[in-house]
């Protein structure tokens, strides 16, 4: 029997081995602009090295080159001090090289196991040997502690169990080097703890790893080696021991960086109430909720992944139905669903802005006007300059970078993505902004821009209900903090008083001495 694999050439990507990489003047350009600039990194055999950076700077570019889903325009790859020319990823798996992209690269409705094997399936003569495929998936399941069912389909799985899908197809294809793209992105803290002990057990095995991510402080824990990248061009190449989030923002900006939240500037006491809800009921996701937004007030919800955040900001919002009353300016919003929403000032944030926020491969332009066509239409035809004209203003009024309105959103880097879906909120100024993880899978500066924006639009008046993932957000943002256990508000906390240790104790439920409530 054979064992159709590509990554199955014993001379280049022998199991057991491990793979280094050389990159020497690596140039690309998208048309006019510069992705990389001269840019030379080697990557020694065995370890986990990382390249950072801001949105825009290049990491993910470099990591593509590497595995061969981007073709670089000059210099020069080199695996285990040999030259090679990468056509496209077939051409690197051959070399015992594989990418795990950002967005996962899966057949939803196919099963784990086909998945897995998809393209290098194992057999003789044509037919698929499934018992041998079952052999070895179960042997790389066990090896990182993957505990799906193979015929379990791909969709009704967590994204990262789906992540893990990815690292078994790279393993089954016998990749000696790996690149993670932004890997714990869209993962919860324990789940990306869980992903980071792979990774590492994946070191141990000899896999050499390129680690491609915006969050510094798993880089620094996880990481041997860290690249720097910005504006397209090398920074510098450091042991990561040596370095802490400081040196590396500082590297990464060009310039030291106030890492500090905006000054929190409260509303008058007597700010009108903006929004009210009460009694607001989706079981199970949630019951009894109640609360008040003042204008000019940002509100956290806080809480554990499962506790009812999203649902409730979604149910506020009118794309999910719940019972209980939401009133705008004291008046009641009938008719619950986005339409009415958004006529009555809701605008939402939502926590993919890639799945739900953005059409990503239509063009910036359409992307912003969308929610508001009225505005810049007459008799159902939209005016192209007005829509132009608006749409500019809006993007520079919250500082987005776009070469061209004309270009595919999918094109701009995280934060200006982030920028753009806040943007098409504010083509009419609303009056509540529901932004839910407002800051997932961008780098540190553009999170420090995205934080001085909500500030900026709550102080214009705007009343701001805020969900993250990430309690120091929460605590660094909000004027007020609530807390949700289990679809509930357990706890109400004032922004200036909140810590994450109270609010922890309350998200779990204990008691002063550490016992369950």
């Amino acid at each position: 029997m054979t064992d159709v694999i590509a990554g199955g050439d014993p001379d280049r990507a022998a199991a057991g081995s491990s793979i280094g990489i050389e990159l020497r003047g690596i140039v690309k350009r998208y048309g006019g602009a510069q992705a990389l600039d001269d840019v030379s990194v080697a990557v020694a055999a065995g370890e986990i090295h990382a390249l950072v950076g801001e949105n825009g700077a290049g990491k993910s570019t470099l990591g593509k080159i590497v595995a061969g889903a981007v073709l670089a325009d000059g210099g020069e790859v080199r695996v285990n001090g040999r030259p090679v020319t990468f056509r496209g990823p077939r051409d690197a798996i051959r070399e015992g090289i594989a990418l795990i992209h950002q967005e996962l690269a899966l057949v939803p409705a196919l099963s784990v196991i086909d998945n897995v094997f998809l393209g290098v399936e194992q057999g003789k003569n044509g037919i698929i040997d499934r018992a041998a495929q079952l052999e070895r998936f179960n042997e790389l399941a066990a090896r990182i502690g993957f505990a799906q069912p193979p015929s379990a389909p791909v969709e009704t799985l967590r994204v990262a169990e789906q992540q893990k899908v990815e690292i078994l197809r790279a393993l089954v294809r016998n990749a000696r080097l790996i690149v993670m793209d932004e890997p714990t992105a869209t993962l919860t803290r324990i789940e990306a703890d869980r992903l980071l002990q792979i990774t590492r057990d994946l070191r141990k095995d000899g896999v050499t790893v390129i680690y491609v991510s915006h969050v510094l402080a798993d880089v620094l824990a996880l990481c041997d080696t860290v690249t720097v990248l910005k504006d397209g061009r090398h920074v510098k190449t450091v042991a990561a021991k040596g370095e802490t989030i400081d040196s590396l923002v500082t590297a990464m900006l060009g310039r030291a960086m106030d890492l500090v939240f905006p000054a929190r500037q409260p509303p008058p006491p007597d700010a009108p109430v903006v929004l009210s809800v009460r009694g607001l009921t989706r079981l199970p996701a949630f019951s009894d909720i109640s609360f008040d937004i003042r204008t000019g007030e940002i509100v956290g919800l806080a809480g554990l992944v499962g506790s009812g955040r999203t649902e409730i900001a979604r149910a506020v919002f009118g794309a999910d139905s719940a019972a209980g009353t939401v009133e705008i300016e004291g008046t009641p919003v009938q008719g619950r669903d986005p339409r009415t929403g958004i006529r009555r000032g809701l605008a939402m944030l939502p926590e993919s802005r890639k799945d739900q926020g953005l059409v990503m491969m239509r063009p910036v332009r359409e992307n912003v006007s969308l929610a508001h066509l009225k505005e810049i239409s007459w008799h159902g035809i939209v005016n192209g300059a007005q829509e132009r004209a608006r749409v500019t203003e809006v993007l520079d009024s919250v500082d987005a970078r776009v070469p061209s309105v004309a270009m595919p959103v999918s094109g701009l880097s995280g934060g200006n993505q982030q920028k753009t879906a806040i943007a098409k909120w504010l083509v009419k100024t609303p009056k509540v902004l529901l932004a839910d993880e407002p800051t997932r899978g961008i780098d540190v500066g553009a999170k420090r821009a995205i934080y001085e924006l909500i500030h900026r639009l709550a102080a214009q008046g705007l009343g701001v209900l805020l969900i993250s993932s990430e309690i120091e957000e929460v605590l660094g943002l909000a004027h007020r903090v609530l807390v949700l256990r289990n679809g509930r508000i357990v706890a109400e906390l004032p922004g200036e008083r909140a810590n994450e240790k109270i609010v922890m104790r309350a998200a779990f439920g204990e008691t002063g001495d550490g016992k369950a409530a």
